[in-house]
């Protein structure tokens, strides 16, 4: 950072630190990323830093400084026009810091930090809309009025979420109520933005979820853009502890790991079958639907395919049922159904949703049994097929097969008999069992 301000200063260009990296600094907290902003325009700025990438109109340069990592260098500017609700229509560059201050969403975001001696860290603290006051009061304020900030852009309105509940302040009124009429348009924020945002709130190292969550259903954020978890509100639970299906998700949320947002999002969307499926006060077949419903979700969302395929697995697989008399064959189906490799956010589901519910797990015929059935059966017999003692290629060489799906049926069906019999899990006992079940060739 200092290493991009002195090389813009150097070069006769004002060069000031912006936003979240400024919030974070007055909080007493490291920034999670340093932005730069500078009276040079972007051809200037990339001019200056070689191998940088300057990539869209709005001035932001993404620079490289030796041993750290790529900072955003933008341009002052001056933003007008908003007919997507998304973007500016027109940008100008050449504009003073204060105006390039005034176009940001909210005050605790709209701080400068200019440096006087970067040897020394001296510099002034530049603050035109009292973020700092507000920072100090436990304030989110938006920047200017409220409603024109929001009707700019709309995902300011998820932002305000995030921000509030994140770094622990209250919405200032007027902004709340800007932010409560702005909610339908969240509709018209791309998925992506809207999925950024989520995680974000769901990988809070400090922040519970459910706190950015209930805001949104407050304000009519949630029914706008996740209207099938926002269904839950209201569908009976009848479980120990009170409150209703989405009290219920939103408590199993909190009870999973920050570490991992993509695992809370499972924990969030869970039980979204539960308000298409009650009937009689049951919800049978809720985790098959609510599979579905998470699917066309996450869809929607643009989440990385092996994010949802992970997501609706999980959805799928919550209301598994383990019981003491299950045989070793059962405990190796039940892996090799699930997968190994999602056993253990399988169970972190299951026991956040068992804390959501008030229910303990039993002694008997619980988790921990079955983690501990699991490690026995896999000392002894295969789960998966590449644990077999042969392979693709010795069934092409002992039957004379070519590559072909037919040696994908044939390794899983070697594989569900070694379920049932690990003995057969053995060379020459496995080849003649594949020569018996192979398809004649043509």
């Amino acid at each position: 950072m200092r290493e991009v301000l002195a090389t813009l200063t150097d070069a006769g260009h004002e060069a000031v630190l912006v936003g979240g990296s400024v919030r974070d600094l007055l909080r007493g907290q490291p920034p999670g990323d340093w932005d730069v902003a500078t009276s040079a325009a972007p051809e200037a700025v990339a001019g200056l830093f070689p191998g940088s990438t300057w990539l869209n109109r709005f001035g932001t340069v993404t620079v490289s400084p030796s041993r750290a990592r790529p900072i955003e260098v933008t341009s002052y500017r001056s933003e007008t026009g908003y007919r997507d609700r998304r973007r500016p229509d027109e940008v100008r560059f050449g504009v003073a810091l204060e105006r390039d201050l005034e176009r940001r969403d909210f005050t605790v975001n709209a701080m400068a930090w200019r440096p006087a001696d970067l040897e020394t860290g001296d510099g002034e603290l530049i603050d035109p809309h009292g973020g700092r006051a507000d920072l100090a009061a436990g304030i989110l304020r938006a920047v200017g009025d409220p409603a024109s900030r929001f009707e700019e852009d709309a995902l300011r309105v998820l932002r305000a979420v995030r921000f509030a509940t994140g770094l622990g302040l209250q919405l200032e009124p007027a902004t709340a109520d800007a932010m409560r009429a702005a909610a339908p348009t969240t509709t018209e924020v791309s998925g992506e933005r809207v999925r950024d945002e989520l995680l974000r709130i769901l990988g809070d190292p400090v922040a519970l979820p459910s706190r950015a969550l209930r805001l949104m259903l407050d304000a009519g954020v949630l029914a706008a853009v996740l209207p099938e978890l926002a269904a839950l509100a209201g569908v009976p639970q009848g479980k120990p502890l009170s409150g209703d299906a989405l009290d219920h998700s939103l408590r199993t949320v909190d009870a999973l790991p920050a570490g991992d947002p993509v695992l809370r999002l499972a924990g969030l969307l869970h039980d979204l079958g539960k308000a298409v499926t009650l009937a009689d006060g049951h919800f049978i077949g809720h985790e098959e639907a609510g599979a579905e419903m998470a699917a066309a979700v996450l869809d929607r969302l643009r989440l990385p395919h092996a994010d949802v395929a992970r997501i609706t697995h999980l959805v799928r697989e919550h209301m598994f049922a383990y019981a003491p008399d299950w045989t070793d064959a059962a405990v190796r189906r039940f892996v090799r159904r699930v997968g190994p490799d999602a056993l253990d956010d399988l169970f972190a589901l299951r026991a956040a949703d068992n804390l959501a519910s008030g229910v303990a797990e039993p002694a008997r015929g619980g988790i921990d049994e079955l983690r501990t059935r699991i490690a026995e059966v896999a000392a002894a017999a295969p789960l998966a097929t590449h644990q077999l003692a042969i392979d693709g290629f010795d069934l092409q060489a002992a039957l004379g097969l070519p590559p072909s799906p037919e040696i994908g049926r044939l390794l899983g069906e070697l594989l569900e008999a070694t379920i049932e019999d690990p003995a057969l899990n053995e060379r020459e006992a496995l080849l003649d069992l594949a020569r018996r079940l192979a398809a004649p060739v043509d």
